[in-house]
């Protein structure tokens, strides 16, 4: 099936739904009008854009026939509006290409973060606070909710680590291309001598599990702590033992939660928190075995691969995956990321299309 076949498909299915959503015995039935809704929704940008694409072709048509008559100024007129629309419609095949790859059912979901300080000592555990801030106020821009789980802080001001769960629709869809190690280099201010250091952190990015992940956990593979909750320094800032301790004993996983006064809370968090790292864990498993095929270019699978480099002397941020450069370093820490995610998510797409047609291809 060539891909005008398969959206014509796609278009007599819609309208079928919206036939079926309108008959009384549907109505009636809610878990069935629900389900009918979803797919159509799911249908809908792809059905809009093939409708937008055949009134492009009706209108290619009379202005084809309009530059074929005999007044001058008429065709002039013709041949400005045929290119136009014939760019119209280049474009709009691709964004119904792009429209008709797999959805990632947890693309929507809200998105679980850890920043890990890396090699580089203190100056790498604030860096590691700088990468949060520029996350939370990326985070602020587009109306998401940062809601910290756990962190780890230095009497600096850096943090060791941190893990924030973030709220927002396509929270994870946006933020899973900032997974890698993240690498600066600058003058620390503790450097007497003025020498340029390199120090790094590592970011993980997880979808938050909810009942499309299916990870089982038993209680006899988990081992549970608690203890008072501790801040700057260690010192302790809650009088009974909220804080929780998981460990997945199979896997050696520890999820550590202290985010709430309520002991039962923390806990919940920490199991959801555990869920999502060993779907995680099951996921770069099933992505090792398809690598050869189809590993994107730009999603990193592994978190040791330095993925972007923040060079304050040059005032220059580099995203090695796609070769991006911008020089403007402290707009960018400001949470002005979207330059590089766009760029991001267009190669991604390119690489899942080309992937995607060599498939087809190959099954011819």
């Amino acid at each position: 099936m060539d891909l005008m076949d398969r959206l014509a498909s796609l278009a007599q299915r819609y309208e079928e739904l919206n036939t079926l959503m309108a008959q009384p015995e549907v109505l009636t039935d809610m878990s069935l009008l629900q389900r009918y809704g979803r797919e159509r929704a799911e249908l809908e940008e792809v059905v809009q854009k093939y409708y937008e694409l055949a009134e492009n072709d009706k209108r290619i048509a009379e202005a084809q026939e309009m530059y074929e008559g005999d007044d001058l100024e008429i065709r002039e007129l013709a041949f400005e509006e045929l290119e136009r629309l014939k760019a119209r419609k280049e474009q709009l095949l691709q964004e119904l290409k792009i429209a008709l790859l797999p959805k990632d059912i947890m693309d929507e979901k809200n998105a679980i973060v850890t920043i890990q300080a890396g090699t580089g000592g203190e100056e790498a555990a604030l860096f590691a606070a700088e990468l949060f801030r520029m996350y939370s106020r990326y985070a602020d821009n587009r109306h998401w909710k940062v809601e910290i789980l756990n962190s780890n802080e230095t009497a600096q001001g850096g943090i060791k680590d941190i893990t924030f769960l973030v709220r927002g629709k396509g929270a994870y869809r946006r933020l899973k291309y900032e997974g890698g190690t993240h690498r600066v280099q600058r003058v620390p201010v503790t450097e007497a001598n003025g020498r340029i250091h390199t120090s790094t952190a590592k970011v993980i990015v997880l979808p938050e599990a909810d009942d499309d992940i299916t990870v089982e956990i038993k209680d006899s593979d988990i081992r549970v702590d608690v203890y008072r909750s501790t801040g700057h320094g260690g010192q302790s800032v809650n009088t009974t033992d909220s804080a929780v301790r998981i460990t997945h004993l199979p896997t050696g996983l520890v999820v550590t939660i202290q985010d709430e006064k309520s002991q039962l809370k923390n806990k919940a968090k920490a199991l959801s928190v555990l869920k999502s790292r060993l779907w995680d864990l099951e996921e770069a498993r099933r992505q090792e075995e398809l690598s050869k095929e189809r590993r994107s270019q730009v999603q990193t699978g592994d978190r040791s691969e330095k993925i972007r480099t923040y060079n304050f002397p040059q005032d220059r941020v580099t995203d090695h995956r796609i070769g991006l450069s911008r020089h403007n370093l402290q707009g960018v820490l400001n949470g002005e990321l979207d330059e590089f995610i766009d760029n991001l998510i267009t190669v991604d797409q390119a690489n899942k299309l080309q992937h995607l047609f060599e498939t087809e291809e190959a099954k011819v």
